[in-house]
């Protein structure tokens, strides 16, 4: 099972905002303020959550620092949720039987002669 620390990480929606524009490709602080309109030490502080997680890493390019997605980490949530996709691609699977049987409501009835 993952790390307890990486599900509370994501459970901000601030943190999966940034997740989600890292997952596009690296930025630099500034563009992840930018692009989330928080300010710039609330940003940091969810960058730094991130970091100590282990769900993002930093480098320094000159004067910036760029961040970026750490696969691992997603990589271990993807392999625990695994078994729970199975399950509800079964469910979805067999909703979708059923209305494949069911006669479509939205369909028009045959015209009288």
């Amino acid at each position: 099972m993952p790390d307890a620390s990486i599900w509370t990480a994501l459970a901000d929606p601030h943190r999966r905002a940034i997740v989600a524009l890292l997952l596009e490709r690296p930025r630099p602080v500034g563009e992840i303020v930018e692009a989330c309109g928080l300010s710039q030490p609330s940003t940091s502080k969810h960058l730094k959550v991130l970091r100590e997680t282990g769900l993002v890493r930093v480098r320094q390019d000159a004067q910036r620092r760029v961040y970026a997605l750490d696969p691992a980490p997603i990589a271990e949530l993807d392999a625990w949720l695994t078994p729970y996709r199975a399950l509800w691609n079964r469910s979805l699977d067999a909703l979708g039987r059923r209305l494949d049987a069911t006669p479509d409501a939205t369909a028009q009835p045959p015209p009288k002669d």
